[in-house]
């Protein structure tokens, strides 16, 4: 097993359709893997799969090894870009040691793991009692890990592969909640004496809402809601208000139609000028691509009426978004936070804002789930809480973290770091369903993960495999 065999497989999996909650093709694609193999594989009632490779002869003794990734991925990719997702395979390319996805993401979260999976399952490395098990829609609410079964694998050892820094072993994780509002409004007349105008900020980095959170990126949401807030009092109409996506992606992009009365439409350009100025020097370093733009488009049939967009404007500036405690146990790891990740029009009349909560400790990750509705049930909303998984505590004194050391540290000649991270993995619910497993997680180096512009440092890839097949190869 090598990583070219590993990137070969990944290139057959960027070809398959997986977004979360579509993870049908895939699905079959693994099982029609087992079936080339000859290999036992068991599809549960949601999709999770597990494919089971037999001890080589002589090593009946050794204990099974459990192999873990996700199927599904996140699907994101930059405005004006055409890429269907439920057809389209993944463009990629390789620039400066990097495998990247330019244009959208590039699913090596966790589609690396998947391929690394797969490439031992396929290898000829003798080895003990291989389970390979495979989750659907852990991007949209770990929903296949909830719904695994007592049983539907008996190792006692498990190797999460949904880790994206190279040279780091991953003990413990985020617990996280999801806090959906829904403020409703009535649609009014518009009237006569105004212009129309979409106003957008975008560009923004973006990136995983609980790995990236502590980086000080730009949410296009707030920053655009931050605009309008200002502006309140000033005649115009909100319109439409749309930003963000995916609950587990800080927003890259925010746009809002306004109805501007026509004396004050310059006084609004030039505000809004100024204001992307101020945020382009605040994030110069962070989003050096954020930019704005206020065009004039054709004038919609209805507004919101101007005590719901009030209401609306101030909330989404007000609600809390970013970190909210670090760890006092772990130096630099973020603790507790929230993500701000999107605004929809759910249907007319009523108004979706999505976020996401998260710490590693549960009474903490309530509070902040707490804090948020608390913002919106001032504003009018109707809150409610979804998603809700618990984090997976350190065990430092775990066997597998031990072997996993020494065999880093044979291999490449120094200790790799130990650490929790602030990020949702299956873990913790699997301890739920099996509270014997002994698991670590690790992977390559990924970065952007949940955005356009997604990458693979290849090089870590090389040391991914190699760690990995010397682990499976003398794990006793």
């Amino acid at each position: 097993m090598n990583s070219k065999q590993v990137l070969s497989i990944f290139d057959e999996i960027t070809k398959i359709p997986r977004e979360s909650g579509h993870e049908e093709l895939i699905t079959a694609y693994l099982l029609d893997y087992a079936e080339r193999l000859g290999l036992e594989a068991k599809r549960d009632e949601i999709g999770n799969v597990v494919i089971i490779k037999e001890a080589a002869p002589g090593f009946e003794k050794r204990p099974t090894i459990v192999l873990q990734s996700h199927s599904d991925m996140v699907c994101e990719k930059n405005e004006g870009v055409e890429h269907d997702f439920s057809k389209d395979p993944i463009k990629y390319e390789i620039e400066d040691g990097w495998l990247i996805a330019k244009d959208t993401t590039l699913g090596a979260d966790c589609g690396i793991g998947v391929a690394a999976q797969l490439a031992v399952l396929g290898s000829d490395l003798k080895l003990g009692r291989i389970e390979a098990l495979f989750t659907v829609s852990e991007e949209t609410g770990l929903y296949g890990a909830k719904a695994l079964k007592p049983g539907f694998i008996t190792g006692k050892i498990l190797i999460n592969l949904d880790s994206e820094d190279e040279g780091e072993l991953f003990v413990g994780c985020a617990g996280g909640m999801d806090t959906t509002a829904r403020l409703a409004y009535t649609p009014v007349g518009i009237g006569e004496g105004r212009k129309a105008f979409a106003v957008k900020v975008a560009g923004g980095i973006g990136g995983h809402s609980g790995d990236d959170i502590d980086k000080g990126r730009a949410n296009a949401v707030q920053l655009l809601a931050r605009f309008l807030y200002t502006c309140l009092g000033e005649d115009f109409l909100l319109c439409s208000f749309l930003g963000g996506n995916k609950r587990n992606a800080i927003a890259r992009e925010a746009s809002a139609v306004i109805a501007v009365t026509d004396s004050a439409v310059e006084r609004m350009k030039k505000a809004f000028g100024d204001f992307v100025s101020d945020i382009q020097g605040e994030f110069s370093v962070t989003d050096p691509g954020l930019y704005g733009s206020f065009e004039e488009v054709e004038m919609p049939e209805s507004a919101i009426d101007p005590e719901s967009a009030g209401r609306l404007l101030r909330s989404l500036v007000s609600v809390a978004h970013g970190v909210l405690g670090m760890s006092p146990d772990i130096k630099g790891l973020v603790e507790t936070s929230t993500n701000l990740a999107s605004v929809k029009l759910e249907k007319p009349g009523l108004i979706r804002i999505g976020t996401s909560q998260r710490s590693s400790v549960t009474s903490e990750r309530d509070a902040a789930a707490a804090k948020v509705q608390a913002a919106f049930e001032l504003a009018g909303a109707e809150v409610t809480h979804e998603s809700e998984y618990p984090g997976w505590k350190p065990r430092m004194d775990s066997p597998l973290l031990k072997r996993c050391v020494a065999s880093y540290k044979g291999l490449f000649g120094h200790e790799p770091v130990v650490r929790a991270i602030h990020a949702g993995l299956e873990c913790g619910l699997f301890l739920d369903i099996y509270p014997e497993l002994d698991m670590i997680s690790f992977g390559p180096t990924l970065r952007g993960v949940h955005a356009p512009g997604e990458r693979l440092e290849l090089a870590s890839l090389d040391k991914f495999v190699a760690f990995l097949q010397d682990i499976l190869v003398n794990y006793e």
